[in-house]
């Protein structure tokens, strides 16, 4: 009887315990009303628009809303954005919201997820309307992978016409646009529409969770696919008035491979059929008032290139020596100053700081490594940084003319960079204006040094006597 005894309040608490899981784990019940997918593939860069209205129908507020993506899309994802948004047409505002990683014990087939986080918990039988947009790089495969010069580029995409959600969705629709109305092939998963450059997936009603549909898109993509395997950004500060620049390009055309000979002949008699997948040049957009702008590379200065220049803007149109076709690649540098009252700030605690535009200057172009080497001046101490997204930190040390102790370098590191990946930064630094005395004193004191070494040596006579 009192083994019986004993026994109730462990069962009692089991069942409590089991209730409680099962409460929470229904509790957080989230569904989706509608999802509207639209697909750019106009460009090499994809991307991907993403409209979702969820509806919470569990009991308990959600703070949180997951974004779910197969393993292979993964890989090439390099930028994801989201906001809340409310009111409609032209009085809809948005509040960004942050996304980030997250792990998910249950996730089927190496699924990864990305968490947004809501500014006010979504309660129960509420409603919020989510605006993502997700960019996508190297996600183009050519098919044909080798084309001759008289060739177009064929590429191809694929995906799913059914929106991979860790939640049950009502009613989804996909749509596709492609740079020209020349489409090779596409899946159809009914119901399947095509109207020109646009092919619609949709709308499909009651999908339950994690659901997959796959499809391939094999289309016309002559689109230049500029891509920038390093580029090495060095940003040098000197308190006496500017900031030299020196970008160090290793650039490269991802498309089809070149194959055959190359006919320069037929390239400038037929640009219209000859090699329209290749490119020979780009526009560089540089920040405002830049100056003493060069643009050479392994060999010299190229002269080919256009340079325009106000207070609004700076854009440098170059010209490699010879164009580009699939699988060739050029490197060069582009260097050019800055005024130094632009960019360098005193905060209100006394700190410097350098405001900076992070990115590839290159239009419409990937990097596929990224590096921002900022030199600070010599004597400064305690750097820190402030970055819009996660980037790779280090510190290094260069030695420069007339330095002593050597120059701080903060060094950040980014891959799979696109042109939403250009804002601003911060470098935070302190200073003491007694250090900008250090290398005239150097001077100074290097020529009275010498003039010291002249004087004693017309007094001195070097001859040999009895």
């Amino acid at each position: 009887m009192e083994a019986q005894l004993r026994l109730r309040p462990l069962s009692l608490f089991t069942l409590l315990l089991l209730s409680l899981l099962s409460t929470s784990s229904s509790s957080h019940l989230l569904n989706v009303i509608n999802a509207e997918r639209r697909i750019d593939l106009t460009s090499h860069i994809v991307k991907v628009f993403l409209t979702l209205k969820v509806e919470n129908t569990g009991t308990i507020a959600a703070s949180e809303i997951l974004l779910a993506f197969p393993p292979n899309e993964v890989d090439h994802l390099a930028l994801v954005k989201a906001a809340a948004a409310t009111g409609k047409r032209k009085k809809k505002t948005y509040v960004p919201l942050d996304v980030n990683p997250t792990e998910q014990p249950d996730a089927p087939n190496g699924t990864k997820y990305l968490a947004i986080s809501l500014v006010k918990p979504l309660g129960a039988g509420e409603t919020v309307t989510l605006e993502v947009l997700y960019i996508l790089a190297h996600s183009l495969e050519p098919f044909p992978a080798e084309i001759s010069q008289s060739e177009s580029q064929l590429v191809y995409y694929s995906d799913s016409a059914i929106i991979l959600s860790p939640y049950h969705i009502k009613q989804q629709t996909t749509f596709i646009k492609t740079p020209s109305a020349k489409i090779e092939s596409f899946s159809r998963v009914e119901p399947t529409n095509r109207a020109g450059t646009e092919i619609k997936y949709g709308p499909y009603e009651d999908h339950s969770s994690h659901s997959f549909s796959p499809i391939i898109i094999h289309f016309e993509n002559n689109n230049p696919f500029a891509v920038v395997e390093d580029l090495v950004q060095e940003v040098e500060i000197s308190h006496w008035g500017s900031i030299q620049i020196t970008e160090h390009y290793k650039l490269a055309h991802a498309g089809a491979r070149h194959k055959g000979v190359f006919s320069r002949v037929e390239y400038q008699s037929k640009p219209s059929i000859s090699g329209v997948s290749s490119f020979k040049n780009l526009l560089a957009r540089l920040p405002p008032r830049a100056h003493s702008v060069y643009y050479r590379d392994e060999i010299g200065n190229i002269s080919s290139s256009h340079f325009r220049s106000d207070k609004i803007k700076s854009e440098l149109e170059i010209e490699p020596r010879y164009p580009l076709f699939g699988g060739w690649k050029a490197t060069f540098v582009i260097g050019y100053k800055l005024p130094l009252q632009d960019f360098l700030f005193e905060s209100p605690d006394g700190r410097r700081y350098l405001n900076f535009s992070f990115g590839c200057p290159l239009v419409e172009t990937v990097a596929d490594k990224l590096t921002v080497k900022v030199a600070l001046p010599e004597g400064s101490k305690d750097p820190s940084v402030e970055v819009p997204f996660p980037v790779e930190q280090r510190l290094e040390t260069k030695y420069s003319y007339l330095d002593v102790v050597g120059r701080t370098v903060v060094v950040l590191e980014k891959k799979n960079v696109v042109p939403d990946h250009n804002s601003y930064f911060q470098v935070y630094y302190t200073f003491k204006p007694i250090f900008m005395l250090a290398e005239p004193l150097m001077l100074v004191s290097a020529f009275f040094l010498f003039f010291v070494a002249s004087v004693a040596y017309l007094h001195i006579d070097p001859s040999i006597r009895k």
